[in-house]
């Protein structure tokens, strides 16, 4: 399954590489990584039709993952892919904003690895 994970700290690519270090090296999960949501765009542009998750961040400086998630699902209407939302603010307006633009699913930060281990693994 290819995952495009979207967030403006770039250390979640170190992170996420370590946390998926075996599901990686057995082809299961490929990770591709955007550092702001225009980036996700341009990458989305050129592999939409191999991405089947985005995991994105919601508050990040320019475009924000809301905006991001409205951009997917205005220009790739049919899923995939499936875009999760992650964010620090587990409040009910930020997780109540990304359902109704779209999103498949929400996570709080720190995001918990055996849950979004098992949430990947049931959308194979």
């Amino acid at each position: 399954m290819k995952i495009l994970v979207v967030d403006d700290e770039e250390d979640v690519k170190s992170l996420f590489e370590q946390k998926f270090r075996r599901e990686i090296r057995s082809g299961q999960f490929e990770f591709s990584f955007s550092f702001s949501g225009e980036q996700a765009l341009a990458y989305l542009a050129d592999h939409h039709s191999e991405v089947v998750m985005i995991l994105s961040d919601i508050n990040m400086p320019g475009m924000s993952g809301i905006e991001l998630l409205k951009t997917i699902r205005k220009d790739h209407p049919q899923a995939p892919p499936q875009v999760m939302m992650i964010t620090a603010y587990g409040d009910s307006a930020n997780h109540d904003q990304a359902m109704e633009f779209g999103a498949n699913d929400f996570l709080t930060k720190p995001v918990n690895f055996v849950e979004l281990k098992e949430k990947l693994i049931e959308i194979l």
